[in-house]
């Protein structure tokens, strides 16, 4: 393979690919070859990194069909190179982070997913004790593969899990927090994995805590994910789960993507706790905690968030989408003295600073879940926190595509600067002023009563646009102002506006 046949598997920090064949027009992309050679290159970036000429490398996966596969290889590729491997088999995510912050014997760790994308789909996610690898590191282990300059030697193999203890010390910060053994006791709380890797927060921490865990469901790994996309952002996945707690009538519902770094929440009442409402939620129970933190969220949160962060005391940090670009913004904010205890996406990436600014669905929910026991001791209703969240009457998403062949990233980057001059020069309209990323422009009353953002997705040749209006009908009318402008760019395929109007 050529140096850059492997930089396309690079996914901004994650190596992604199609690892199973016979799915129509997506051929096989992350080979046996591939794998090998990227498990050599990370031995080899490892060594570098920890000064360990041996590195141990732990290996965990999801519950996806390629995964024993991948494992094998990725054990095959780093003792090949003379590093050791510690197979810990099904993992979440963030516990491969957290087993190099425990006496576990590994100096770094890969974890064996694609997150929520299809079954056939797999990847690699790279961790060294200070945290994930950047993309620069990711490219650079891919330089490596390509180079194919790899050491010989002859490591070892053991099998260790540590899902357990990870799950454990989740159980003990509750326990600590709330003062009691099984602070969730009387409390029905139902968890959907959707068949991937987060069927353990049922029996390891809910049950130890005295949670009635009745009408939870999709616990069980399955890798062909047979009954909805265990995605908290799919809607077919969160209606199911809400649909589980009304027929449960459950306390609280919880869903986690395929390896549990994505989380979203469920009302007693079958709404769901997502997006804006769930940044809220954890907003504002940290803002209890202390006033004056930086809330650092992506781009397309809407103007009702902001103004609940600021009459909860806190001050609304909208930055760039990619859970790593908030993340790192919120590093930043802290190194300056501005206090930033929490990093979030609204697509339930969720990152605190008091546990390593690591993106963990399974600490969010256990942060909630401590706020709820909480609630119940004190008999208030956890919902009550964001009773006073204004909400947008109306919000949508709209993705543009770009003419096969085009260079979309410098037409994408022209049509926003043309937008931006023209929200400049028109009366109604005007420019969000604490934004950073694309160009988001506010509608006066008469022309929507809300916002819109255009911008330029991080991986793929579209333009997505985002719209909320503060008023039924408002969306439209916004739409039908951007269609105006946006139906002469030529390059642009702006059908799928259109058909809102």
């Amino acid at each position: 393979m050529t140096e850059q046949e492997f930089l396309r598997l690079r996914n901004g920090t994650d190596v992604r690919g199609t690892a199973v064949a016979g799915v129509k027009d997506d051929p096989v992309t992350l080979t046996d070859e591939a794998v090998l050679a990227i498990a050599r290159a990370f031995t080899v970036w490892a060594a570098k990194k920890t000064g360990v000429s041996a590195p141990t490398v732990a290996v965990g996966h999801d519950s996806r069909i390629s995964a024993e596969h991948i494992s094998s290889l990725v054990a095959e590729g780093v003792t090949s190179c003379g590093g050791n491997v510690i197979l810990t088999g099904l993992s979440s995510t963030p516990s491969m982070f957290m087993l190099l912050q425990d006496d576990f014997g590994a100096d770094v760790s890969v974890m064996i997913t694609a997150s929520h994308l299809p079954y056939q789909k797999n990847g690699l996610k790279f961790f060294a004790k200070d945290g994930g690898l950047e993309g620069g590191d990711v490219a650079e282990i891919l330089k490596i593969a390509a180079a194919g300059n790899f050491p010989a030697g002859k490591g070892t193999v053991s099998r260790k899990s540590y899902i357990g203890k990870y799950a454990q010390d989740l159980v003990d910060k509750v326990r600590a927090a709330c003062g009691t053994d099984k602070p969730l006791q009387g409390k029905r709380i139902l968890v959907d994995a959707g068949n991937g890797a987060g069927g353990f927060y049922v029996d390891l921490v809910l049950k130890p805590l005295g949670a009635d865990t009745t009408g939870s469901q999709f616990l069980e790994p399955d890798g062909t994910f047979p009954n909805h996309i265990p995605n908290p952002e799919n809607e077919t996945a969160m209606q199911s789960v809400c649909a589980a707690v009304r027929a449960n009538k459950a306390d609280f519902g919880i869903i986690f993507d395929t390896d549990v770094d994505r989380a979203g929440a469920v009302a007693p009442d079958g709404e769901e706790i997502n997006r804006n409402r769930l940044i809220a939620l954890i907003s504002a129970i940290l803002l209890e905690e202390r006033k004056g933190a930086y809330i650092v969220t992506d781009s397309v949160t809407s103007d009702g968030l902001a103004a609940f962060i600021k009459a909860h005391g806190g001050v609304h940090y909208r930055f760039r989408r990619g859970y790593k670009n908030v993340i790192n913004e919120s590093k930043r904010l802290n190194a300056e003295g501005k206090y930033s205890p929490l990093a979030i996406e609204t697509s339930g990436h969720a990152a605190l600073s008091e546990n390593y600014f690591l993106d963990d669905g399974a600490y969010l929910v256990t942060r909630l879940l401590i706020a709820l026991a909480k609630c119940a001791k004190e008999g208030k209703d956890l919902m009550a926190l964001i009773a006073d969240l204004p909400e947008p009457a109306e919000a949508a998403e709209v993705r543009l595509g770009f003419m096969p062949g085009c260079d979309f990233r410098t037409l994408g980057a022209g049509v926003i600067a043309d937008f931006e001059k023209h929200a400049r020069e028109t009366e109604y309209l005007s420019l969000a002023p604490d934004n950073h990323e694309g160009v988001r422009v506010n509608f006066d009353a008469s022309h929507g009563n809300g916002w819109a953002l255009l911008r330029m997705s991080l991986h793929e040749p579209i333009m997505p646009i985002n719209v909320e209006s503060n008023e039924k009908g408002g969306n439209k009318r916004i739409m039908q102002e951007l269609y105006a402008f946006l139906k002469g760019y030529d390059f642009l395929d702006t059908q799928p506006l259109k058909n809102k109007l």
